[in-house]
Protein backbone atom coordinates (compact mmCIF):
# COMPACT_ATOMS: atom_id res chain seq x y z
CA UNK A 1 0.00 0.00 0.00
CA UNK A 2 1.27 3.43 -0.86
CA UNK A 3 -0.11 6.92 -0.58
CA UNK A 4 1.37 9.82 -2.52
CA UNK A 5 0.32 13.42 -2.05
CA UNK A 6 2.78 14.89 -4.51
CA UNK A 7 5.29 13.65 -7.04
CA UNK A 8 8.95 14.24 -7.67
CA UNK A 9 10.33 12.60 -10.80
CA UNK A 10 13.91 12.50 -9.52
CA UNK A 11 14.21 13.17 -5.78
CA UNK A 12 17.49 14.79 -4.82
CA UNK A 13 16.82 15.03 -1.10
CA UNK A 14 15.07 11.98 0.34
CA UNK A 15 13.94 11.91 3.98
CA UNK A 16 12.88 8.51 5.35
CA UNK A 17 11.06 8.04 8.65
CA UNK A 18 9.59 4.98 10.36
CA UNK A 19 8.78 3.48 13.75
CA UNK A 20 11.64 1.41 15.17
CA UNK A 21 11.35 -2.10 13.69
CA UNK A 22 9.57 -1.12 10.48
CA UNK A 23 12.59 -1.95 8.30
CA UNK A 24 13.71 1.56 7.46
CA UNK A 25 17.46 0.93 7.80
CA UNK A 26 17.27 -2.17 5.59
CA UNK A 27 15.34 -0.31 2.90
CA UNK A 28 17.84 2.57 2.93
CA UNK A 29 20.74 0.11 2.66
CA UNK A 30 19.08 -1.59 -0.33
CA UNK A 31 18.51 1.79 -1.96
CA UNK A 32 22.12 2.90 -1.52
CA UNK A 33 23.42 -0.40 -2.87
CA UNK A 34 21.41 0.04 -6.07
CA UNK A 35 21.84 3.82 -6.31
CA UNK A 36 25.38 4.61 -5.06
CA UNK A 37 24.97 8.30 -5.94
CA UNK A 38 22.84 8.62 -2.80
CA UNK A 39 24.91 10.06 0.04
CA UNK A 40 23.82 9.03 3.53
CA UNK A 41 23.45 12.05 5.79
CA UNK A 42 25.42 11.36 9.00
CA UNK A 43 23.96 13.10 12.05
CA UNK A 44 25.79 14.69 14.96
CA UNK A 45 25.25 13.59 18.55
CA UNK A 46 26.59 14.37 22.00
CA UNK A 47 26.19 10.80 23.22
CA UNK A 48 29.22 8.54 23.57
CA UNK A 49 29.99 5.98 20.83
CA UNK A 50 28.58 2.50 21.42
CA UNK A 51 30.34 -0.73 20.61
CA UNK A 52 32.35 -0.39 17.42
CA UNK A 53 30.74 2.85 16.23
CA UNK A 54 33.18 5.02 14.32
CA UNK A 55 33.14 8.80 14.27
CA UNK A 56 31.84 10.07 10.94
CA UNK A 57 30.24 6.74 10.04
CA UNK A 58 27.48 6.05 12.56
CA UNK A 59 27.45 9.64 13.83
CA UNK A 60 29.68 12.65 14.19
CA UNK A 61 30.41 12.55 17.92
CA UNK A 62 30.88 16.04 19.34
CA UNK A 63 30.77 17.66 22.78
CA UNK A 64 27.70 19.42 24.11
CA UNK A 65 29.40 22.84 24.16
CA UNK A 66 30.40 22.56 20.51
CA UNK A 67 26.93 21.30 19.58
CA UNK A 68 25.23 24.26 21.25
CA UNK A 69 27.67 26.71 19.66
CA UNK A 70 26.82 25.29 16.24
CA UNK A 71 23.11 25.59 16.99
CA UNK A 72 23.65 29.25 17.91
CA UNK A 73 25.49 29.82 14.61
CA UNK A 74 22.57 28.32 12.70
CA UNK A 75 24.59 25.42 11.30
CA UNK A 76 21.92 22.75 11.88
CA UNK A 77 19.12 21.85 9.52
CA UNK A 78 17.35 20.18 12.43
CA UNK A 79 18.20 19.23 16.01
CA UNK A 80 16.52 17.73 19.05
CA UNK A 81 17.07 16.29 22.51
CA UNK A 82 16.56 12.50 22.60
CA UNK A 83 16.92 10.59 25.90
CA UNK A 84 19.04 13.39 27.33
CA UNK A 85 21.44 13.63 24.38
CA UNK A 86 21.54 16.17 21.56
CA UNK A 87 21.13 15.00 17.96
CA UNK A 88 21.12 17.04 14.78
CA UNK A 89 21.86 17.26 11.06
CA UNK A 90 24.29 19.87 9.82
CA UNK A 91 23.18 21.89 6.80
CA UNK A 92 26.55 21.17 5.18
CA UNK A 93 25.83 17.43 5.27
CA UNK A 94 22.98 18.04 2.86
CA UNK A 95 24.02 21.15 0.94
CA UNK A 96 27.54 19.87 0.13
CA UNK A 97 26.54 16.70 -1.76
CA UNK A 98 23.63 18.48 -3.48
CA UNK A 99 26.03 21.16 -4.74
CA UNK A 100 28.16 18.36 -6.20
CA UNK A 101 25.16 16.96 -8.06
CA UNK A 102 24.73 13.98 -5.75
CA UNK A 103 21.56 12.86 -4.01
CA UNK A 104 21.10 12.75 -0.23
CA UNK A 105 19.09 10.31 1.89
CA UNK A 106 18.35 11.11 5.51
CA UNK A 107 17.18 8.65 8.19
CA UNK A 108 15.33 10.68 10.80
CA UNK A 109 12.42 10.62 13.27
CA UNK A 110 9.01 12.23 12.78
CA UNK A 111 9.84 15.40 14.72
CA UNK A 112 13.11 15.87 12.83
CA UNK A 113 11.36 15.30 9.52
CA UNK A 114 8.88 18.04 10.39
CA UNK A 115 11.75 20.44 11.11
CA UNK A 116 13.43 19.59 7.82
CA UNK A 117 10.16 19.95 5.93
CA UNK A 118 9.68 23.41 7.41
CA UNK A 119 13.24 24.49 6.57
CA UNK A 120 12.95 23.21 3.01
CA UNK A 121 9.68 25.10 2.51
CA UNK A 122 11.55 28.32 3.33
CA UNK A 123 14.14 27.76 0.59
CA UNK A 124 13.88 29.51 -2.80
CA UNK A 125 11.82 27.54 -5.35
CA UNK A 126 14.90 26.99 -7.52
CA UNK A 127 16.86 25.42 -4.65
CA UNK A 128 17.87 21.79 -5.45
CA UNK A 129 16.90 20.72 -1.93
CA UNK A 130 13.41 22.16 -2.35
CA UNK A 131 12.84 21.08 -5.95
CA UNK A 132 13.99 17.53 -5.21
CA UNK A 133 12.58 17.09 -1.70
CA UNK A 134 10.61 13.94 -0.94
CA UNK A 135 9.69 12.64 2.51
CA UNK A 136 8.57 9.05 2.96
CA UNK A 137 7.05 7.29 5.96
CA UNK A 138 7.73 3.55 6.21
CA UNK A 139 4.83 2.00 8.12
CA UNK A 140 4.03 -1.42 9.55
CA UNK A 141 0.82 -3.33 8.85
CA UNK A 142 -0.20 -3.08 12.53
CA UNK A 143 1.16 -2.49 16.02
CA UNK A 144 0.67 -6.22 16.67
CA UNK A 145 3.01 -7.02 13.78
CA UNK A 146 5.49 -4.46 15.04
CA UNK A 147 5.45 -6.10 18.47
CA UNK A 148 6.12 -9.47 16.85
CA UNK A 149 9.09 -8.06 14.89
CA UNK A 150 10.60 -6.36 17.93
CA UNK A 151 10.24 -9.48 20.06
CA UNK A 152 11.67 -11.70 17.29
CA UNK A 153 14.62 -9.36 16.87
CA UNK A 154 15.59 -10.10 20.45
CA UNK A 155 17.60 -6.91 20.93
CA UNK A 156 15.37 -5.06 23.40
CA UNK A 157 14.20 -5.61 26.96
CA UNK A 158 10.41 -5.92 27.43
CA UNK A 159 10.14 -2.37 28.83
CA UNK A 160 12.07 -1.03 25.83
CA UNK A 161 9.69 -2.81 23.46
CA UNK A 162 6.71 -1.26 25.25
CA UNK A 163 8.30 2.19 24.93
CA UNK A 164 8.97 1.65 21.24
CA UNK A 165 5.36 0.57 20.70
CA UNK A 166 4.05 3.67 22.50
CA UNK A 167 6.35 5.84 20.38
CA UNK A 168 5.23 4.03 17.22
CA UNK A 169 1.60 4.80 17.95
CA UNK A 170 2.36 8.52 18.08
CA UNK A 171 4.60 8.35 15.01
CA UNK A 172 1.99 6.52 12.95
CA UNK A 173 -0.57 9.18 13.88
CA UNK A 174 1.57 11.71 11.97
CA UNK A 175 2.15 9.68 8.79
CA UNK A 176 -0.33 11.88 6.93
CA UNK A 177 2.25 14.70 7.06
CA UNK A 178 4.47 12.83 4.60
CA UNK A 179 4.37 12.96 0.81
CA UNK A 180 4.36 9.17 0.58
CA UNK A 181 3.54 6.28 2.91
CA UNK A 182 4.81 2.76 2.22
CA UNK A 183 3.55 -0.14 4.33
CA UNK A 184 6.37 -2.66 4.74
CA UNK A 185 4.38 -5.89 4.84
CA UNK A 186 6.82 -7.55 2.41
CA UNK A 187 10.39 -6.25 2.21
CA UNK A 188 10.92 -6.76 -1.54
CA UNK A 189 7.56 -5.21 -2.41
CA UNK A 190 8.19 -2.29 -0.07
CA UNK A 191 11.60 -1.73 -1.68
CA UNK A 192 10.00 -1.84 -5.10
CA UNK A 193 7.65 0.95 -4.07
CA UNK A 194 10.50 3.01 -2.61
CA UNK A 195 12.54 2.49 -5.78
CA UNK A 196 9.58 3.59 -7.90
CA UNK A 197 9.39 6.84 -5.93
CA UNK A 198 13.09 7.45 -6.48
CA UNK A 199 13.05 6.67 -10.20
CA UNK A 200 9.69 8.26 -10.91
CA UNK A 201 8.48 5.05 -12.57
Amino acid sequence: MENRKKSSSNPLFLVVTAPSGAGKSTLIRMLREEFPDFVYSVSCTTRAPRGGEQDGVAYHFIGEAEFRERVARGEFLEHAVVHGNLYGTLKAAVEGPLAEGRRVVMDIDVAGAAQVRGRVAELPPESPARRGFLDVFIDVPSLEELRRRLETRGEDAPETIERRLRNAEGERARRGEFAAVIVNDDLQEAYGRLKALVTGS
